[in-house]
């Protein structure tokens, strides 16, 4: 036997061993962060997958079907136009409002599709960062100064973050470049207009039905939130149409999805979810047993879950026993936090951008959670930095990123984040601090 080979995996059994051997059951902190963890993950089950992850994977599917790689790359590809690429990639990100989890099968669609690092990496920060309702949330309850503050940062990050990781592996670019040139223009199936409505109808339901609750009772958001279910259903209703039209599937398995949702939420009208849930079963039946790009469409979404679901439940869960849910305490004590971002001091900026880039935080989330910090002391430059660091990345969104796109462009893009956000933080804090 050579020794040699093996000599990782016994540090890696013995790693374990001592760990069980000594695993702190008795120890209040320890059991209560397990139990946190838990919490943790079921919470982000019954929020977050059926109404955010199942779209995301049936759209990032599409992407990888119903859109030519040559498209793609016309828009996102190593060759394209820089300006046109970028703008692109963050307005499609800030479009979606979606948290830094269910941007991922999205991004991994795109970027397996032939688009660019820098384009792909921007339209992943972008996603969960520039969004405009969280904006606007954030300069009514932290003031118009941070609101503001946050905007540029982020609409900013995302463009330097995209440029930079190209800079870094242009080795690669010009490689996909010389690849990407030899690639023939796909024929499309049916009319562009068709394609983006169909698109369009998807992210619609994905926003809506996601739409975060206002503190407020009147006014515009107040009123899409009240009715949220209402304009999904009519979305949905479209999307049934769309399929029956251009797609051929048949209109009696639409119409039978349709009546089954209609009944389950005339059982179950105060939990929408359940009807939406009976819509995705109905909707996997018709791709599955149907034909051609029907069922091309199933497998690539499913294909996406399959690697995508178990490392964010993974990551949710050990997030969850670091630092617990939002109020309670993980292994990681609160106070810990708390006075490790008071000042602005590069160590505070720093912390506040390590913590946020690790933690998870759902769409909106991290306003009331910044609200308790900077009532116990947080400064102004961490408050920043945690707010253009935290909503973008978290540790199940890291283990996602190296899955699609490798360990050290990863770690690039990481670093790059919370580089920058500690930098920002640190000059926002001068100025305004």
């Amino acid at each position: 036997m050579e020794w040699k080979d093996e000599w990782k995996p016994l540090i890696l059994i013995t790693v374990i061993f001592l760990g069980c051997f000594y695993l702190p059951l008795g120890n209040e902190r320890f059991s209560n962060a397990l139990l946190e963890a838990l919490y943790l993950v079921r919470w982000y089950a019954r929020e977050h997958v059926v109404l955010c992850l199942v779209p995301a994977f049936f759209i990032a599917g599409a992407i990888a079907v119903f859109i030519s790689q040559a498209s793609v790359m016309k828009y996102f590809g190593a060759g394209a136009k820089k300006c046109l690429a970028y703008s692109v990639a963050s307005v499609s990100g800030s479009v979606l409002a979606v948290c830094s989890c269910t941007v991922l099968p999205l991004f991994a669609g795109i970027y397996r599709m032939g688009a660019g690092l820098g384009p792909a990496t921007t339209f992943l920060y972008s996603g969960p960062a520039i969004n405009v309702l969280a904006i606007i949330l954030t300069a009514r309850v932290l003031g118009a100064e941070l609101g503001v503050a946050r905007a540029v940062g982020a609409v900013a990050f995302s463009v330097v973050i995209g440029l930079l990781m190209t800079a870094l592996f242009r080795g690669e670019e010009r490689e996909d470049d010389r690849v990407q040139s030899f690639i023939p223009e796909a024929e499309n199936a049916r009319p562009l207009w068709q394609t983006g409505f169909y698109f369009g109808v998807m992210i619609a339901i994905l926003v809506f039905a996601n739409w975060g609750e206002t503190a407020e009772v009147s006014g515009f958001w107040y009123s899409v939130y009240s009715f949220k279910w209402t304009i999904t259903s009519i979305f949905a209703g479209a999307f049934g149409v769309i399929l029956i039209a251009w797609f051929g599937v048949k209109w009696w398995m639409v119409f039978g999805t349709v009546l089954f949702t209609i009944v389950f939420a005339l059982f179950f009208p105060k939990e929408p979810m359940v009807s939406f849930s009976i819509a995705i079963v109905g909707l996997s039946v018709i791709s599955n047993t149907g034909k051609g790009e029907m069922d091309e469409w199933f497998s690539a979404s499913w294909g996406f879950a399959k690697q995508i679901l178990p490392l964010l439940l993974f990551g949710v869960l050990f997030a969850g026993f670091l630092l617990g849910r939002p109020g309670q305490e993980g292994v990681i004590p609160s106070d810990w936090v708390s006075k490790s971002v008071g000042g602005n001091s590069f160590q505070a900026n720093f912390f506040a951008s390590l913590v946020g880039a690790f933690m998870y935080f759902a769409t909106l989330t991290e306003i009331p959670i910044l609200e308790g910090l900077i009532g116990n002391g947080m400064g102004k430059g961490p408050a920043l930095a945690l707010l253009l660091a935290g909503p973008a990345l978290s540790l199940p969104n890291m283990l996602v990123i190296r899955s699609v796109m490798g360990t050290k462009k990863t770690v690039c893009f990481v670093t790059l984040v919370v580089v920058m956000a500690t930098v920002t933080g640190m000059i926002y804090g001068a100025v305004f601090g």
